[in-house]
């Protein structure tokens, strides 16, 4: 086996030892005689392995009972209109804008309902987050809308924004399960499973229950939250393998100390990476350093006429993925839970490397 360091921005990094458990049970799960994804989703043996990984992200992210736990189809891209769907009701919203996932929410909440932007750093080309004092929030909002961490950006809030009384809804695709959060902040929190959860194919949505079960009139059976959290996430047939390996990666953060642990590793992997690059005159980071992203470090470097060489020799080295998004160019690590330490510092390694002969 040849597992190299994968810093993939998603579908990303899962943990090796969740791989090998998934392995061991590929052909036979618990002495069932058949896999799991070949399991009716309503058997007693899938439902437990549904209701077991809805349980340990409730204990991860302690999250009450308060609030409905979906696990869902069409990415986090169908949530930019199933948000707009049940919680707009046709009225005024609010977004906050801070690159390319927001613009594309924003986008789509437009055709279901009245988008206010209650900030925008359009203006210094998305290197940063708006202060809690630049918010204007539009106190009539049936919500207010916000990206937690730009993925292609790497802009991450270094807080939660305060709404009063308007529900907070948020697109965490790329940081959940990275560090604690107080989720009783929130009215909506949604995530995309490819980065920090599992397998591309499902989507998480943590919803406070008050807020369900008034969509629009036109909303299609399938985008009504109330209809999944009634029945379990499985009105239709759910994406059962996807579900099966995310409740596996749960349990690995669990074995791991939670959150809390989760959070302290990527801090010390991110700060390592960081200071490689501000130590560097070759190598360079646009973002403000209060919003530097956690999870996703994008960087230039000061001749890109050598991108195509460092991208070819950091491969070669068994460092995969380092490609930064295809509308900002450069170079993207994301470095999310599953991506080990040593990834990082086999990096930093190269890159000395690399400006050393090519600097």
């Amino acid at each position: 086996m040849n597992r190299l360091f994968n810093f993939s921005a998603g579908p990303a990094a899962l943990p090796t030892e969740v791989l090998e458990i998934a392995q061991s049970e590929m052909l036979d799960w618990h002495g069932k005689g058949l896999s799991i994804m070949e399991m009716s989703h309503r058997s007693a043996e899938f439902v437990s392995v549904a209701e077991g990984a809805e349980q340990d992200l409730r204990d991860l992210m302690n999250i009450s009972d308060d609030y409905a736990v979906m696990f869902l189809q069409g990415g986090a891209t169908s949530q930019f209109g199933m948000v707009p769907m049940n919680l707009s009701q046709g009225g005024k919203v609010s977004y906050i804008n801070t690159g390319v996932w927001s613009k594309k929410a924003i986008k789509e909440a437009k055709r279901f309902a009245d988008v206010s932007i209650a900030a925008s750093t359009e203006s210094s080309n998305f290197c940063e987050a708006p202060l809690q004092s630049d918010l204007s929030i539009d106190s009539t909002a049936n919500y207010l809308h916000y990206t937690t961490n730009e993925t292609i950006g790497g802009v991450q809030f270094d807080y939660i924004p305060d709404a009063g009384d308007v529900p907070l809804v948020a697109d965490m695709s790329s940081d959940i399960l990275s560090a604690p959060v107080d989720v009783s902040r929130f009215g909506l929190i949604y995530a995309g499973a490819q980065k920090n959860i599992g397998p591309a194919g499902l989507t998480v949505v943590i919803a406070r229950k008050d807020l369900l079960g008034n969509p629009l009139s036109t909303a299609p059976t399938m985008y009504d939250y109330a209809v999944h959290a009634a029945e379990g996430s499985m009105h239709n047939t759910p994406p059962t393998l996807a579900w099966y390996l995310s409740g596996l990666v749960f349990q690995w953060i669990k074995r791991q100390g939670g959150l809390s642990a989760m959070a302290e590793l990527n801090h010390r992997k991110a700060s390592k990476l960081y200071a490689a690059i501000d130590a560097s005159d070759f190598f360079a980071n646009p973002v403000a350093v209060r919003n530097r992203s956690i999870m996703n470090v994008p960087f230039t470097l000061a001749d890109s006429a050598l991108d195509k060489a460092f991208l070819t020799e950091s491969e070669e080295a068994g460092l995969l993925n380092l490609k930064g998004h295809r509308s900002v160019g450069g170079m993207r690590a994301s470095i999310y839970n599953a991506v080990p330490e040593a990834a990082v510092d086999a990096l930093i390694d190269f890159m000395a490397d690399f400006e050393k002969r090519r600097g």
